[in-house]
């Protein structure tokens, strides 16, 4: 093949880190494949590397690939043998090593009763099998246990433009949106389900919380584990089910006038000090509270009196963790506050890898999409984690990831042993590409088995 230019030559460190923690693989596992091997050009394998590798580089369309198939560094990525696509059954498929649009439709927007009898879509996801998948990637992740972990929960909103299934008017965000649920452990992604707008926030959450918990203890059963989210997920019946598990929990709690009474003092002492000084002031207080009707025992609450510009902003949140581990404003302020990292990494799914492309007309198909966005996630994170620790991207979000170390250009030679990738030596980025590219070549390659999920 002659030479030719392509700008997503970076996406090769991708394929190191699948190549070394197998995350494609294993999400392969959550699938059937009833197709006919001897009719098969690409595999189910080939068909989810080019999907969600093509995430991760910035293409989240599927329009987009009836370019893409014909890029010899996607196919090379996706695990072709042949990347100039010589070897394809159609003539008018020779030159294109990659499946089309069409072809990858049909992956994403089955809907769900595909069988061996399926005239076109024979492809089932196992949803059953995806939050054993993310947790296994966490727990994987590290060489031993941690001492403790902490289970961030929230809940975002996802814009619908359309007449989606599912769709549903939300008045907190004045639009019509989808729910979706996550829960993240640090960087790590453990549920990412999407939900319909009409039902409260932590509606399905003690499920997929209950399912995690398991499965990390069935692994690590000495690790302690303490479950975060903010007042929509106050709920008595996640509480209740923590406190018999030996989960803890540290949860927002929305104030009402029973709680402010009970702050008054603090509150009003605070308003003082901030209009004597001009400076915005808060205080703690440490009580012992129980709802009049909702809670069926009696909690630990801590309220935080702050008196700002704008006037008082008093905040509540209850906790089964003792007052001997922690203080009142420790617990707020480091051990509360911290969730805020989530929302972080909430905008890195959304806006940096395409979790809120969900303009399918089924909620089916708009959820693969969003797990889609999450096993690109992954891999752009185990990328973050394995190859960048201690460079100056070591803390960068994906999309400067993707513009300085994915979306480069590079001069491609196609020949019959090999596949020539020549950048340019005026790269700026060139020693951290350098720096990533040899720490994941230092770990060694993994090889996945099938395994029940």
């Amino acid at each position: 093949m002659p030479q030719h230019f392509e700008h997503t030559s970076g996406g090769l460190l991708l394929r190191e880190v699948e190549n070394r923690l197998g995350i494609i693989r294993e999400f392969s596992d959550c699938f059937l494949d009833y197709r006919d091997a001897s009719r098969t050009e690409h595999s189910l394998y080939e068909l989810l590397c080019q999907r969600i590798f093509a995430l991760a580089l910035g293409y989240e369309d599927l329009n987009d690939h009836d370019v893409l198939r014909s890029d010899p560094l996607l196919a090379v990525m996706a695990g072709k043998a042949d990347p100039a696509g010589g070897d394809r059954i159609r003539e008018g498929d020779r030159g294109k090593a990659l499946a089309g649009k069409s072809t990858l439709n049909r992956l994403e927007l089955g809907p769900g009763d595909e069988s061996s009898l399926s005239r076109y879509k024979k492809i089932v996801f196992q949803a059953e099998c995806v939050l054993n998948f993310f947790v296994d990637v966490f727990l994987q992740a590290h060489d031993q246990p941690p001492g403790e972990i902490v289970l961030d929960l929230d809940a975002t909103d996802d814009p619908l433009h359309g007449e989606q299934e599912g769709r549903f008017f939300h008045g907190y965000y004045d639009c019509y949106c989808y729910l979706p649920l996550y829960i993240f452990c640090g960087e790590h992604l453990l549920c990412a389900r999407l939900r319909p707008s009409n039902i409260d926030g932590a509606d399905g959450c003690l499920e997929d919380v209950a399912g995690i918990v398991d499965r990390i203890r069935s692994v690590w059963p000495e690790v302690r584990i303490v479950v975060r989210g903010d007042s929509g997920f106050c709920r008595n019946d996640l509480m209740t089910w923590c406190e018999s598990r030996g989960v803890k929990y540290v949860l927002g709690l929305a104030k009402n006038a029973r709680l402010e009474r009970i702050l008054a003092a603090r509150l009003k002492y605070a308003g003082f000090i901030h209009r004597m000084f001009g400076v915005s002031t808060r205080y703690f207080q440490d009580f012992d509270y129980r709802t009049l009707k909702s809670w069926d025992c009696e909690r630990r609450v801590v309220g935080k009196a702050e008196y700002l510009d704008k006037g008082a902003n008093p905040r509540f949140v209850v906790t089964n963790l003792s007052r001997e581990e922690w203080e009142a404003r420790a617990l707020y302020e480091e051990l509360y506050c911290a969730r805020g990292e989530m929302e972080n990494r909430i905008k890195e799914q959304q806006l940096c890898l395409f979790a809120d492309r969900t303009s399918t007309h089924t909620m089916r198909g708009n959820q693969m999409r969003l797990i889609f966005s999450s096993v690109a996630y992954l891999l752009v994170s185990g990328f973050r984690r394995l190859g960048l620790s201690g460079t100056v991207l070591a803390k960068a979000q994906c999309d400067t990831i993707r513009l300085k170390l994915f979306k480069i250009g590079a001069q491609v030679r196609v020949t019959v042993r090999k596949i020539w990738v020549k950048l340019a030596s005026g790269y700026p980025y060139a020693d951290v590409f350098a720096q990533a590219w040899g720490r994941l070549k230092k770990i060694p390659e993994k090889e996945v088995s099938p395994s029940p999920c």
